[in-house]
This record gives C-alpha cells, structure tokens and sequence, in this order.
C-alpha cells in the first residue's frame, strides 16, 4: 500500500497551511458528502470524514453544521463530485478528486495546470489499478496500552495493517470498512487524531529535489483550486 504516507501526509499539510480558504473547501466537501449520503454521520461515512478533517483544521461547529444543512438547500443541488487523473513533470502520475458546481470551468483548469507544468491529462480509470483506496486513522501511540491486543481487537472490524511512526499509529483498511472501524474506534472511547479516505501508490516513486521544484509547483496551483478537494501522486 507503499510506505511514504507520513512523508505525504506532511507535503499535504504544508500546502494546506497556504490555502487562504480552506474553511470554503471543507464546507463544500461535508455539503457535498452529506447530499450524497444523507445527513446523519453514523450512516454516511463520507460525511465522517469530511466532518473529522474539519475538525481537524479548527472549523467551528457552526460552521460544519451550516454545510449539513445546505445539503438540503438549493446551492447543493449544484454540486457534483468529479476525479481527473492526470501525469505531471517527470514522469509523476495525480489523481485529483474535485466537488464542483461547473464541471466545465474545473476540467479547463485542471488541464491548463497541467499543461503549463508540462504534463497532461488523461483518460479516467487510466491510473485506477496503480492506487489502493484506503481509509486510514492516525492514534496516538500513548493512548493505546497493548497495541498487539489492540490490532488483534480490530481485524474483525476490517483492520489490514498497522504502522507506527513517531509515536502514532497509522491503522489501514480497506475504504470499504471506514464505517465499522470508525464505530469501533469511537465504542471503544478511542479519538484518532485524523482520520481520511486516502489513495495509497502501489508502487511509489522516488523523485530528486530538483524534480520536487516542479512538481510542487503543480501540486500547490491544483491545491489553490477551489474545486479541488484532495491531490494524491506516487511519490515516494
């Protein structure tokens, strides 16, 4: 499922701290699974996650419940999920996952980032097979007392695999068994301290500092996109 998740995990928060309206693209994210899938978090487990990584990034509640509630409004009628998948500058294959309420004017921008950066777009489901969707839950290492008993504990809820880091555990599943794992981690009185639907390279490539100039440089225009809700590549 590769091995370069923290190192990710961190490129991502870097340039999430730049974006000057990343409450906007929470917001469109929550109305957005909550129209899909209903309203009440313990059904929707895309609307866990978009609630998890708001609170994440200290939205008020307020705020989160506003964008429940436009999930009924008519501004929600307007949106739609779209994906592009895509190959940048040297070579590095993106997937990027958008919510939108003009897929036209989303696909002409993510192309031109593209095309600008020297790479191109390409046909969806082109790069499906090279990722595995995962959900993945960060927990506080200290907090668990026998993490052997504890992955044990969690096989039956559809748990894969667990990694420690630093001091966290990373747990894996399936994106599929989001839910369950979810429900078992909040039953057993357990907060991880973020939580995600995340595509994971299956075969992770290693890219020089100069390489990463330019692919940081596309990866940071489709990540000031206000369309654009997550970008996964396969780097290493």
């Amino acid at each position: 499922m590769g091995r370069a998740f923290e190192y990710r995990r961190a490129a991502k928060e870097k340039r999430w701290a730049k974006m000057s309206r990343i409450f906007p693209k929470l917001a469109r994210a929550i109305t957005v699974a909550a129209k899909e899938g209903g309203i009440d978090p313990e059904m929707n487990p895309a609307l866990r996650v978009a609630i998890q990584n708001a609170k994440t990034q200290n939205m008020p509640k307020d705020n989160i419940q506003a964008a429940i509630d436009r999930a009924s409004g008519k501004d929600a009628a307007a949106f739609e999920e779209v994906k592009y998948e895509g190959k940048g500058p040297h070579g590095i294959l993106i997937m990027v996952e958008c919510a939108t309420d003009n897929s036209t004017r989303t696909v002409a921008n993510v192309k031109s980032y593209f095309n600008k950066a020297g790479g191109s777009i390409v046909p969806n489901g082109s790069l499906e097979f090279l990722f595995d969707r995962k959900a993945v839950f960060e927990i506080k290492q200290e907090d668990i007392s026998d993490v052997d008993m504890f992955e044990l504990e969690l096989i039956d809820f559809g748990l894969e695999e667990i990694q420690k880091h630093e001091g966290i555990l990373y747990l894996y599943a399936d994106y599929t068994q989001f839910g369950e794992l979810s429900k078992e981690l909040e039953k057993q009185g357990i907060e991880p301290e973020k939580s995600a639907l995340e595509r994971i390279p299956t075969s992770p490539v290693d890219f020089t500092d100069d390489q990463m100039e330019d692919i940081e440089k596309l990866l940071d225009k489709l990540d000031e996109d206000e369309d654009v809700q997550d970008v996964f590549t396969n780097m290493a």
